[in-house]
């Protein structure tokens, strides 16, 4: 099988996002995408407290472990591979988390501007 390289977001190698937790929607620490990712887990974020309680408000509980799913609920400060629209709809209520720039795949500039990321680039 060939495998294909993977980009980020600034047209270089898709870099890891967070391996403890261990995300990725393949869970392999990186924020790869393909056909059966239908949220596309592209944005690899580090979450905060007030974050995490908006996703909770959406219907996405970010915090409470799910063992069923490799799921081990997240914390303030986890780096984590979010879907591109969650991070999105946080920027438009002004809570969006930071990103790792190097570790969010490229596919996630379908659905936000490079601008943005940038201006929440983590430290």
């Amino acid at each position: 099988m060939i495998q294909r390289l993977e980009l980020n977001v600034l047209g270089t190698a898709i870099e890891g996002c967070c391996t403890d937790p261990m995300t990725g929607f393949y869970r392999d620490g990186l924020c790869r995408t393909g056909e059966n990712d239908l949220g596309s887990h592209t944005v690899c974020a580090i979450v905060t407290a007030e974050f995490l309680e908006f996703s909770a408000r959406r219907g996405n509980d970010l915090i409470t472990p799910r063992p069923e799913y490799s799921f081990p609920g997240l914390k303030p400060g986890d780096g984590w591979c979010l879907c591109v629209l969650r991070w999105r709809e946080g920027l438009e209520a002004g809570c969006a988390p930071p990103v790792k720039l190097e570790a969010c795949h490229q596919n996630a500039l379908d659905h936000v501007s490079l601008e943005d990321l940038k201006a929440h680039a983590a430290p």
